[in-house]
């Protein structure tokens, strides 16, 4: 339902930014980080349906990409490998960290290293939180699916206002639920986050500190909650649902499947809350996006918009039923594509098809602020991209399972599995993702120098060690079986 519209993006082609004199100004940053924010769903990126008038804001000054990629596929690798700007299972220094020895102010705010949701949340808990990133943090609590509300658990077709047995920490069916919470959400912990955000930015100034200021968003990550208005924006019966022709998995393999799908959930059985699902995550995006507005409006009051970066992206994206699959933990395009927008003074607008990696947050960090920047980070410096939109700083970007990795190329999305499987796809005729090309003859040849391309930058083997480094570095709690087609999906806490 994007295509369309996201093809007619393209088509205008990139626009070139030419502001190298004036980056080099850059005095604070502003990291904004959503949750299981699927980059096809926002309007910056094609979609005709989902309104974020605010993310749009910060798209009309600074540089949108449309091929960024995350490294870590569910929340505690991901946010683990982009804060230390190495790839998934890496140690070293986090960004935080290495500020604030540069002498600036660090400060969390919300969900940034992994917080289990809606475990942490609830309990008002830092998670796998690094304390020495930060010079203050602030966690931000919330109800969740127990907010006073209608509460839906749309795979089980139950609604209700009852207050007793809501899928919450722990409960298998707690990533299809939705809350229409009463209120005007000011008890949410995004709107909570956005208080402290702006509180903070209150005391910033020309005379104060150089700051990193992270803002971490919980939603559009499950469950769905926002207050009703956000929910009529996106009548189900409008929601349209992707195509997922028939025999859609007969050639993708057993590792590449995920285990949260329309038949594991029984979700197969409701098509029409199927839509609702779609419904529900617009509205807790937008929900989210007008938390942003009051970020960035206090930002502006503040006079500080031409002194700061501002760095917008996700952990991962999620599948909403694409092949039938929901969720994440899986190196399909939409799990895999994050969306990204930097602003900041002397980045003029535009668009860049560049291949960009969450790792490349920190470098660039560094280098647009003047901080050194330390050895053995895997990410590169988006400066080039950010002065002439056309620019490229890497041949392919590379994304982790516990079984396995993904490799995007400018045409080209490999996935490499344990098991000795693999999926190779066309993405110039087949972004869809729908025929897998692996084993073909007449593709024997570049499968060969895919492969042979993600061993020299992943340092990966047949049996990868990827699952190993993941969980032995906590960074994640996640595991899979890539041996055999999953029967349980992937959860966050």
């Amino acid at each position: 339902m994007v295509a369309l519209l996201f093809l007619q993006f393209l088509a205008a082609g990139p626009l070139v930014a030419d502001g190298a004199a004036e980056i080099a100004k850059i005095r604070n940053v502003l990291l904004i980080v959503s949750d299981d924010l699927r980059a096809g769903v926002l309007s910056c990126y094609g979609d005709p349906f989902c309104q974020t008038p605010n993310l749009q804001r910060l798209v009309s000054r600074g540089v949108v990409f449309e091929r960024a990629y995350c490294q870590g596929t569910v929340c505690g690798p991901s946010r683990a490998s982009f804060m230390r700007g190495r790839f998934v299972g890496r140690p070293g220094v986090t960004l935080g960290e290495h500020l604030r020895e540069q002498g600036r102010y660090s400060a969390r705010v919300g969900k940034i290293f992994h917080m289990r949701v809606p475990g942490d949340i609830i309990a008002g808990t830092n998670g796998e939180d690094v304390e020495a990133c930060w010079t203050e943090r602030f966690n931000s609590p919330g109800q969740e699916a127990h907010s006073p509300g209608e509460y839906s658990c749309l795979n089980l077709n139950i609604v209700t206002r009852a207050a007793e047995n809501r899928q919450s920490t722990g409960d298998p069916h707690r990533p299809f639920v939705t809350v229409q919470t009463d209120g005007d959400g000011s008890a949410q912990p995004d709107y909570r986050t956005a208080d402290k955000a702006v509180e903070l930015l209150s005391g910033m100034g020309a005379d104060a500190d150089p700051f990193l200021l992270a803002v971490g968003f919980v939603r559009p990550h499950y469950p769905m909650v926002a207050p009703p208005e956000f929910f009529e924006q996106y009548p189900h019966r409008s929601m349209l649902l992707p195509d997922v022709p028939k025999g859609d998995l007969d050639d993708i393999p057993a590792a590449g499947r995920s285990g949260s799908n329309s038949v594991s959930t029984g979700l197969q059985k409701y098509p029409e809350n199927q839509q609702r699902m779609w419904s529900g995550y617009y509205a807790a995006v937008s929900f989210m996006d007008a938390q942003l507005g009051r970020v960035l409006d206090a930002l502006e009051q503040r006079q500080l918009l031409d002194s700061t970066l501002i760095i917008f992206t996700s952990d991962h994206g999620y599948h909403l039923g694409d092949h039938d699959f929901w969720q994440k933990s899986n190196l399909h395009e939409q799990v895999v594509r994050v969306p990204l927008v930097i602003a900041g003074p002397g980045i003029a607008a535009g668009r860049s098809r560049s291949l960009v990696q969450l790792v490349d947050l920190f470098p660039t960090v560094c280098d647009l602020t003047g901080a050194s920047v330390p050895e053995g980070l895997d990410g590169r410096s988006l400066r080039p991209v950010l002065q002439n939109t056309s620019a490229t700083v890497h041949d392919a970007a590379v994304s982790f399972v516990s079984g396995g990795h993904g490799l995007r190329t400018d045409r080209w999305a490999y996935m490499k599995y344990r098991d000795g499987s693999s999926e190779l796809y066309d993405m110039d005729h087949d972004p869809g993702q729908y025929t897998n090309l692996s084993g073909k003859p007449e593709h024997a040849a570049l499968e060969k120098q895919l492969e042979q391309q993600l061993r020299q930058l992943t340092g990966a083997t047949d049996e990868s060690s990827n699952g190993r480094k993941q969980n032995a570095s906590r960074q994640g709690n996640t595991r899979q079986n890539p041996r055999r087609k999953q029967t349980q999906p992937t959860l966050d806490n």
